[in-house]
């Protein structure tokens, strides 16, 4: 308003020589009471841009966080077929958390209404339908109305004997399990795990539910005692000569130059000597080796950052993957042994540093570690535990419509 004012006043101003001689006269009386609305509706503003639209507004790209930066950032090194894993568990969890959830309930129901509140004990979002994940196994769950009118869920039959099958499977392998456990034991800083972490990690390493009431079998190689803590855990009793031998010692045996060439530990400051590429192979293998065996009874009393220290625990995480059943494992499994194996808050880093031996997928806040040597080229595992095969077929039948059986 205030710009169509100074141009009427421009336009319209007396003379200034007759104001000398008479009194001004009001010409335009719309200079000093304001226009009418029909007036002002001819000087409209609403063409003037006030601000910057948003789609000329420069974007600007969200920084980095450990939840979306993915662990291999260059494509050169991402290997899709180890990263294909990662998906596949995210996929299947459902299947892998309901299954051993109903496993554990009397006659293998479950009350569907209950179930809808068990979204993290049966692995599906909070908020969501069950109904929605259970229409994506129908050869493995199905739903049907009790006597009491009520929705239940429940296995097929189909399914029912397939878990007979994983039992004896389980029932076949049993010393082959009691041999990895007594392992872990005999890798543990005080020779002592908890036996909720083993039960939590059981799927792991292949090893049942029941594992615990299946202890008292062999005293001769582990007891169940009662922590300062009030938690019961699984001890060593008898040190086994034959089973403290790690999986790269073996290797060693078999192919020495394989195994010499599985780690990098290079020699700080070595490019200021100058040396050669032949020499600096040659210095850092003498850096590298020899390597520290997880079995060490002392591994966990060596400086904290020393070099050795850091062999012992690169050694550690190398013989905790090689016992497990496809050669794998998340974050969370490392964490959960983290004070058993003296492990540190920087192993995510210590892993990187190995890129001959460990892949990591995912993200640097949920990563998986790989064995690369235990897969071929196209992400197949080679030596496959029967409890594997069990599971990749388990995976097959899910993935069947209804009627596909």
């Amino acid at each position: 308003m205030a710009w169509r004012r100074f141009l009427v006043c421009s336009f319209n101003l007396p003379n200034p020589a007759k104001t000398l001689a008479s009194p001004p006269v009001l010409q335009n009386p719309t200079l000093f009471f304001p226009l009418s609305s029909s007036a002002s509706a001819h000087f409209s503003t609403s063409f003037l841009v006030t601000k910057t639209p948003k789609k000329f507004k420069k974007q600007r790209k969200k920084p980095d966080s450990p939840r979306t930066k993915l662990a291999q950032q260059h494509p050169s090194t991402r290997n899709h077929h180890l990263e294909s894993f990662v998906d596949r568990d995210a996929h299947f969890r459902f299947l892998t958390r309901s299954k051993q959830f109903l496993s554990q309930q009397p006659d293998h129901v479950l009350r569907l209404d209950d179930a809808g509140k068990l979204y993290r004990e049966l692995g599906f979002p909070r908020g969501r339908k069950i109904a929605r994940y259970l229409d994506r196994h129908p050869s493995l769950f199905q739903t049907y109305r009790h006597t009491d009118n009520k929705l239940w869920l429940g296995f097929t039959d189909f399914m029912e004997d397939l878990l007979d099958e994983e039992r004896s499977i389980m029932d076949s392998m049993e010393i082959d399990r009691v041999n990895k456990v007594t392992k872990l034991l005999m890798m543990s800083k005080e020779k002592r795990i908890p036996l909720s972490k083993i039960h939590h990690c059981r799927l792991l390493f292949g090893i049942p539910d029941d594992f615990r009431d299946r202890v008292v079998k062999y005293p001769d190689r582990f007891r169940v005692v009662v922590g300062s803590d009030g938690n019961r855990a699984l001890e060593l009793v008898n040190w086994d000569k034959s089973l403290a031998v790690s999986e790269l010692e073996r290797q060693f045996m078999v192919d020495e130059e394989k195994v010499k060439r599985a780690f990098k530990f290079p020699v700080k400051y070595a490019k200021d000597l100058d040396l050669d590429e032949g020499d600096a192979r040659t210095l850092n293998l003498l850096n590298t080796l020899p390597l520290v065996s997880p079995y060490s009874s002392d591994g966990h009393e060596l400086d904290l950052w020393s070099l050795e220290a850091e062999k012992y625990r690169v050694g550690v995480v190398h013989e905790f993957l090689s016992l497990t059943l496809e050669k794998r494992a998340s974050i969370h499994h490392i964490v959960e042994f983290k004070d058993e194996f003296c492990l540190t808050k920087h192993t995510y880093a210590m892993l990187k540093k190995q890129p001959r031996t460990f892949y990591l997928a995912g993200t640097e806040m949920n990563w998986a570690v790989f064995l690369k040597d235990a897969y071929d080229e196209k992400g197949n595992l080679i030596d496959k535990d029967p409890q594997v095969l069990f599971n990749e077929k388990l995976c097959r039948y899910a993935e069947m419509k209804k009627g596909e059986l």
